[in-house]
C-alpha cells in the first residue's frame, strides 16, 4: 500500500469515525419519554432499566411514566409529553389503543418507538423478542409432552399485541392436534401483576375438573399466570397428576420453580437487557438522523428447561 493510498483510507476511516460521534452527538442530551400501562410486570421493569441505563451513556433525560394499567391515561400523557417537547416517545402498549396519543405525536414532529409493543405506521420501529416463535416452541413442548392428546388451559392476554400474537399460535399448534381439547382459554387480570387472579381462575378450572387426569397442561403465554396456576395445582394437592405448565419470560421466579423440578417445566428468556438497549440505540440512531430499513427489530430468545434454569 502507497503513502498515498494509508492516508486516504485513515481519512476515510477517520471520517467515517466523525460521522459516527456527529451522530451520537445528535442524540446527547435528549429528552425521552417512556410511557407504558405494564410496570408491574417484571420484564418491563427489566427492560426499562436497561433502557435507563443506556439512555444515561447517551447522556439523555429520561422520563418513565407508569398509568398503573390504565391503557387510555397513556393518550393524555402521550399528549402531554409532546405538548412539552420531548425529542422522542417511548411506548409499551398497543399502539392501535392509543392512536390519538401517536396522532398529537406526529403533529409535533416527535418520533415514536415501541419497546415490545407493536407495529404501526406512525412507530419508528418496534424492538421484540419474536412472539411467534416462542409460542410456537412453548406449545410444541406441552403438545410433545403430553402425547398429542388430552385437555389443554390457555391463559392469554389479547389486549396486548405481544402476547395476543402468541396465543394465535399456541392455538394453531393445538388445533393441529385433534386429540388436543383447549378445556379454557382464560384470561387474568393483571392490575396486580397478575398471578393472584390467575390463581383463582386456575382454582375455579381444578374444581370444574376433579377427576385426575383431566387437564394435561397449562399453556401460559406468560409467566404470571403460569406461576398463579402452579399455586392452585400444589395448594389442591393435584402436582402429583403430572400437570405440565409452561410460560413465557422466565423471570427470576419462574427460573426457580422450574430448577425445582415440578410441574412448571419450562418457559423462554427474553433478553430484556438486550430489548431496552436495542431500543435506546434504535432511538439514537433515528435521532442521529438514519432511515431505518426494518420497523420490527428481533432481539433472540433461549428455551428455560430445568437442565438450564440456574445458569
Amino acid at each position: 500500500m502507497t503513502g498515498f493510498t494509508r492516508r486516504a483510507v485513515g481519512g476515510l476511516a477517520l471520517a467515517a469515525a466523525l460521522a459516527n460521534l456527529g451522530g451520537m452527538a445528535h442524540a446527547a442530551g435528549e429528552k425521552v419519554a417512556v410511557i407504558t400501562p405494564y410496570l408491574s410486570q417484571p420484564g418491563t421493569q427489566f427492560y426499562v432499566e436497561a433502557f435507563q441505563a443506556r439512555a444515561k451513556e447517551l447522556g439523555w433525560d429520561v422520563n418513565v411514566i407508569d398509568t398503573a394499567g390504565d391503557v387510555a391515561a397513556v393518550i393524555s400523557r402521550m399528549e402531554d409529553v409532546a405538548t412539552q417537547g420531548v425529542d422522542a416517545i417511548v411506548l409499551n402498549v398497543d399502539p392501535a389503543q392509543v392512536g390519538a396519543g401517536l396522532d398529537a405525536a406526529v403533529a409535533a414532529n416527535i418520533p415514536v418507538f415501541g419497546m415490545d409493543a407493536g407495529a404501526d405506521p406512525r412507530i419508528k420501529a418496534n424492538v421484540t423478542s419474536n412472539g411467534y416463535a416462542m409460542a410456537a416452541e412453548t406449545s410444541v413442548y406441552v403438545a410433545n409432552r403430553i402425547g398429542g392428546a388430552g385437555n389443554v388451559v390457555m391463559f392469554v392476554f389479547d389486549a396486548f399485541p405481544p402476547v395476543q400474537a402468541r396465543g394465535v399460535i399456541a392455538d394453531a399448534v393445538f388445533k393441529n392436534h385433534p386429540d388436543i381439547t383447549v378445556l379454557d382459554r382464560v384470561t387474568p387480570d393483571v392490575s396486580d401483576g397478575g398471578i393472584a387472579d390467575s390463581r383463582a381462575k386456575m382454582e375455579a378450572i381444578l374444581q370444574a375438573n376433579p377427576e385426575p387426569g383431566s387437564i394435561k397442561a397449562v399453556w401460559a403465554a406468560w409467566d404470571q399466570p403460569a406461576l398463579g396456576a402452579l399455586q392452585a395445582i400444589e395448594a389442591a394437592g393435584r402436582q402429583n397428576e403430572g400437570i405440565v405448565i409452561t410460560g413465557i419470560d422466565a423471570n427470576p421466579q419462574a427460573r426457580d420453580a422450574i430448577a425445582a423440578g415440578g410441574n412448571f417445566e419450562a418457559s423462554i428468556a427474553q433478553d430484556f437487557q438486550g430489548i431496552g438497549k436495542t431500543t435506546a440505540d434504535t432511538v439514537a440512531r433515528v435521532l442521529g438522523g438514519e432511515a431505518l430499513k426494518a420497523n420490527v427489530i428481533y432481539v433472540p430468545t433461549r428455551l428455560i428447561t430445568s437442565a438450564n434454569a440456574k445458569e
